[in-house]
C-alpha cells in the first residue's frame, strides 16, 4: 500500500533547513525545555525567578536562555533592571505547523 500526502510536497531551502536545525537543536535539551515549559505555564518571567525554577545558577540559565533567544523560541524584553523572558508564540506556532510537516512528506 503506498501512502500519500494530500498536500504537495514543498521545497526545503538551506537557509530554512540551518534555521530548523537551530531550532530543534536548542529544543534537544531537558533544561531549556524545562525552561519553555515554565514560559509556557506561567508567562513572561524574570531571570531570578527562572534561576529558582529550573535550580540552575544565573550564568548556566544565561546561557540555555542565550541559545533559546538565538533560536528565536523566546522573547526578551527588559522592564527596569531586570529581563522579562517569555515564548514567541509565533514562531513555535510556526514550527509545529501543518506547513513544516508538509516540507518533510514524500513527493509522492
Amino acid at each position: 500500500m503506498k501512502l500519500t500526502s494530500e498536500k504537495p510536497h514543498m521545497k526545503i531551502e538551506d537557509a530554512d533547513l540551518q534555521n530548523y536545525q537551530k531550532k530543534f537543536k536548542a529544543l534537544a535539551d531537558e533544561k531549556r525545555l524545562h525552561i519553555l515549559s515554565i514560559l509556557c505555564s506561567e508567562g513572561a518571567s524574570f531571570v531570578g525567578d527562572l534561576t529558582e525554577r529550573v535550580n540552575l545558577p544565573q550564568s548556566k540559565l544565561s546561557y540555555h536562555l542565550k541559545i533559546l533567544l538565538d533560536a528565536d523560541l523566546i522573547l526578551k524584553e527588559q522592564k527596569g533592571v531586570w529581563n522579562y523572558y517569555e515564548i514567541n508564540n509565533d514562531v513555535l506556532d510556526n514550527l509545529f505547523s501543518e506547513e513544516l510537516c508538509r516540507k518533510f512528506r514524500s513527493a509522492e
